[in-house]
Protein backbone atom coordinates (compact mmCIF):
# COMPACT_ATOMS: atom_id res chain seq x y z
CA UNK A 1 0.00 0.00 0.00
CA UNK A 2 1.75 3.36 -0.87
CA UNK A 3 1.25 5.72 1.60
CA UNK A 4 1.94 10.02 1.41
CA UNK A 5 3.29 9.37 5.14
CA UNK A 6 5.09 6.82 6.40
CA UNK A 7 2.73 4.47 8.91
CA UNK A 8 -0.35 6.53 8.12
CA UNK A 9 -3.38 4.52 7.32
CA UNK A 10 -6.97 4.12 8.24
CA UNK A 11 -6.93 1.63 11.26
CA UNK A 12 -9.54 0.14 9.49
CA UNK A 13 -8.28 -1.14 6.58
CA UNK A 14 -4.92 -2.42 7.55
CA UNK A 15 -1.84 -2.86 9.93
CA UNK A 16 1.18 -0.48 8.40
CA UNK A 17 4.70 -0.52 9.93
CA UNK A 18 5.46 2.72 11.26
CA UNK A 19 9.13 1.89 12.64
CA UNK A 20 11.61 -1.41 12.43
CA UNK A 21 14.45 -1.45 15.34
CA UNK A 22 16.81 -4.08 16.19
CA UNK A 23 18.76 -4.97 19.29
CA UNK A 24 21.89 -3.98 20.16
CA UNK A 25 24.11 -6.71 21.36
CA UNK A 26 23.45 -5.52 25.13
CA UNK A 27 20.30 -8.54 24.35
CA UNK A 28 23.26 -10.46 25.33
CA UNK A 29 24.33 -11.20 28.50
CA UNK A 30 27.64 -11.79 27.16
CA UNK A 31 27.22 -8.59 25.12
CA UNK A 32 26.38 -6.54 28.83
CA UNK A 33 28.99 -8.23 30.14
CA UNK A 34 31.49 -6.81 27.65
CA UNK A 35 30.10 -3.64 27.50
CA UNK A 36 30.74 -3.21 31.09
CA UNK A 37 34.38 -4.35 30.22
CA UNK A 38 34.79 -1.44 27.39
CA UNK A 39 33.27 0.65 29.69
CA UNK A 40 36.40 1.02 32.33
CA UNK A 41 38.05 4.00 31.20
CA UNK A 42 41.38 3.49 33.13
CA UNK A 43 44.42 4.27 31.29
CA UNK A 44 45.97 7.34 29.09
CA UNK A 45 44.04 9.59 26.14
CA UNK A 46 42.90 6.70 24.27
CA UNK A 47 44.49 3.29 25.20
CA UNK A 48 42.04 2.66 28.37
CA UNK A 49 41.43 -1.06 29.19
CA UNK A 50 38.04 -0.72 28.28
CA UNK A 51 39.76 0.00 24.48
CA UNK A 52 42.25 -2.48 24.82
CA UNK A 53 39.29 -5.61 25.76
CA UNK A 54 36.72 -3.69 23.06
CA UNK A 55 40.03 -4.46 20.56
CA UNK A 56 40.91 -8.11 21.69
CA UNK A 57 37.17 -8.79 21.52
CA UNK A 58 36.43 -7.81 18.05
CA UNK A 59 35.64 -11.63 17.19
CA UNK A 60 33.42 -12.11 19.80
CA UNK A 61 31.67 -8.99 19.63
CA UNK A 62 31.02 -9.79 15.49
CA UNK A 63 29.42 -12.81 16.29
CA UNK A 64 27.55 -11.99 18.95
CA UNK A 65 25.99 -8.96 16.38
CA UNK A 66 25.79 -11.60 13.65
CA UNK A 67 23.87 -13.83 16.16
CA UNK A 68 21.56 -11.57 16.36
CA UNK A 69 20.48 -11.06 12.55
CA UNK A 70 21.01 -14.93 11.69
CA UNK A 71 17.77 -15.76 9.59
CA UNK A 72 16.20 -18.14 12.06
CA UNK A 73 17.56 -16.76 15.36
CA UNK A 74 17.72 -13.03 14.60
CA UNK A 75 14.86 -10.74 16.25
CA UNK A 76 13.88 -7.30 15.33
CA UNK A 77 11.04 -4.76 16.68
CA UNK A 78 8.35 -3.58 14.92
CA UNK A 79 5.95 -0.56 15.86
CA UNK A 80 2.56 -0.62 13.67
CA UNK A 81 -0.46 1.49 13.77
CA UNK A 82 -1.95 -0.90 16.33
CA UNK A 83 0.68 -2.67 18.10
CA UNK A 84 4.47 -3.46 19.15
CA UNK A 85 5.38 -6.95 17.43
CA UNK A 86 8.43 -9.06 18.63
CA UNK A 87 9.20 -10.82 15.04
CA UNK A 88 12.20 -13.32 14.93
CA UNK A 89 13.70 -14.64 11.41
CA UNK A 90 13.58 -13.85 7.39
CA UNK A 91 10.10 -14.22 7.40
CA UNK A 92 9.09 -11.97 10.86
CA UNK A 93 7.11 -14.72 12.44
CA UNK A 94 5.75 -12.93 15.48
CA UNK A 95 7.05 -13.93 18.76
CA UNK A 96 4.79 -11.62 20.94
CA UNK A 97 3.13 -8.21 20.96
CA UNK A 98 0.96 -5.83 22.65
CA UNK A 99 -1.35 -3.37 21.36
CA UNK A 100 -1.30 -0.01 21.59
CA UNK A 101 -4.11 0.74 24.48
CA UNK A 102 -2.07 -2.10 26.21
CA UNK A 103 -0.05 0.86 28.09
CA UNK A 104 -0.30 4.33 28.89
CA UNK A 105 3.57 4.89 29.80
CA UNK A 106 6.95 3.77 28.77
CA UNK A 107 10.64 3.94 30.81
CA UNK A 108 13.79 3.17 29.90
CA UNK A 109 15.54 1.09 32.29
CA UNK A 110 19.46 1.36 31.31
CA UNK A 111 20.95 -2.23 33.08
CA UNK A 112 24.60 -2.77 33.09
CA UNK A 113 26.63 -2.68 30.33
CA UNK A 114 23.73 -1.16 28.23
CA UNK A 115 25.18 2.29 28.50
CA UNK A 116 28.56 1.53 26.72
CA UNK A 117 26.21 0.65 23.83
CA UNK A 118 23.77 3.71 23.97
CA UNK A 119 20.99 1.06 24.73
CA UNK A 120 18.34 0.48 27.26
CA UNK A 121 15.22 -1.60 27.80
CA UNK A 122 11.22 -0.09 27.31
CA UNK A 123 9.21 -0.99 30.12
CA UNK A 124 5.81 -0.37 29.33
CA UNK A 125 3.40 -0.14 32.18
CA UNK A 126 -0.56 0.55 32.65
CA UNK A 127 -0.83 2.10 35.56
CA UNK A 128 1.75 0.32 37.72
CA UNK A 129 1.80 -2.82 36.10
CA UNK A 130 4.60 -3.95 33.53
CA UNK A 131 2.59 -5.38 30.54
CA UNK A 132 5.41 -5.59 28.08
CA UNK A 133 9.29 -5.29 27.29
CA UNK A 134 11.53 -4.42 25.20
CA UNK A 135 15.23 -5.63 26.00
CA UNK A 136 18.64 -3.75 24.80
CA UNK A 137 17.01 -1.19 22.33
CA UNK A 138 19.89 0.98 20.38
CA UNK A 139 18.56 4.68 21.04
CA UNK A 140 15.67 4.01 23.66
CA UNK A 141 14.87 7.51 23.88
CA UNK A 142 14.17 7.68 20.02
CA UNK A 143 12.14 4.59 20.18
CA UNK A 144 10.39 5.87 23.13
CA UNK A 145 9.22 8.85 21.78
CA UNK A 146 8.05 6.97 18.33
CA UNK A 147 5.82 4.58 20.37
CA UNK A 148 4.36 7.50 22.54
CA UNK A 149 3.53 9.43 19.92
CA UNK A 150 1.80 6.16 17.41
CA UNK A 151 -0.03 5.35 21.00
CA UNK A 152 -1.61 8.73 20.95
CA UNK A 153 -2.44 8.74 17.70
CA UNK A 154 -4.02 5.06 17.77
CA UNK A 155 -6.08 6.31 21.21
CA UNK A 156 -7.23 9.51 18.94
CA UNK A 157 -8.42 7.34 16.23
CA UNK A 158 -10.30 4.57 18.41
CA UNK A 159 -12.06 7.55 20.38
CA UNK A 160 -13.05 9.75 17.21
CA UNK A 161 -14.40 6.31 15.40
CA UNK A 162 -16.43 5.59 18.80
CA UNK A 163 -17.63 9.43 18.85
CA UNK A 164 -18.93 8.85 15.35
CA UNK A 165 -20.66 5.49 15.74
Amino acid sequence: MKQAIAGVAPPAKSEVTVMTVWPSNAVFGLGRFLGQLYAIEAGVWVVTVGNLIALASIPVALALYFAKVLPGFGIRYRLTNRRLIVERGLQGRVERSVDLDRFDTVNIDIRPGQAWYTAGDLVFMLGKTETFRLEAVSRPEAFRQCLIKSQRSHSGVKKALAAAS
